[in-house]
């Protein structure tokens, strides 16, 4: 496979991508969010098995297609396929690829204080910050089976919280993710076992980096 390239893309609001799937590093030590929540042996399977696997299948599907030299969010744009009950191989492994690069930025075990400008926006489109994180909270645990629930800035430029099915993401809506957490149960299991509710409330209140999110928007 040649090089990958990095391409700048004025088309969505996002850090540029490599044009070829590669496994980033974590943005922390693996061990970096035990004490918030998310253990060592969580981010081992998680980021090291389960976030590689997409980038390997990934790698093998776009091989000597019309997406081997498109970004990430072009192969997701392009091959996502609106009300079809299962997406193809592509897509699935496309955007697991980038909803897991957002999902590991998005937490940190600093920047958890909500900057004002965050803050504001939610409480002018939730009413607090409470009722966000309720609602946050009843996305996902809704969510039924694999999924993510978002925090995502709508094209009239709102606020909204969403949830999607398997691998299905924001882009696919011309929304910007700003928040999301993957309610896979791989991403709990080993802390919460069967309690999603209780890993989404833990998610909001000691993993989150509201500063990252504060920049997406």
């Amino acid at each position: 496979m040649s090089k990958p390239i990095i391409l700048k893309s004025s088309l969505f609001e996002c850090k540029d991508y490599l044009m070829a799937f590669e496994l980033p590093n974590l943005p922390y030590a693996h061990d970096a969010l035990s004490e918030f929540g998310m253990s060592k042996e969580t981010l081992e399977y998680h980021h090291d098995l389960h976030h590689k696997a997409y980038v390997d299948n990934g790698n093998k599907l776009i091989d000597g297609t019309e997406w081997s030299d498109k970004s990430l969010e072009e192969i997701i744009v392009g091959t996502y396929q609106a009300g079809s009950v299962a997406q193809n191989g592509i897509f699935n492994n496309a955007s697991q690829h980038w909803n897991h690069i957002q999902f590991w930025e998005m937490m940190g075990p600093s920047g958890n204080n909500m900057p004002s400008e965050l803050s504001s926006a939610i409480n002018e489109n939730f009413g607090s910050i409470d009722k966000f994180k309720e609602d946050f909270c009843a996305a996902g645990a809704g969510q039924f089976g694999a999924g993510w629930c978002w925090l995502v800035k709508d094209t009239d430029g709102s606020l909204k919280i969403t949830k999607t099915e398997n691998g299905v993401n924001p882009l696919c809506f011309g929304q910007v993710a700003l928040l999301g957490c993957d309610v896979w149960e791989h991403s709990y299991y080993i802390d919460f076992r069967n309690k999603r509710p209780a890993y989404l409330t833990n998610f909001l209140d000691q993993l989150v980096n509201w500063e990252n999110v504060a920049s997406r928007m």
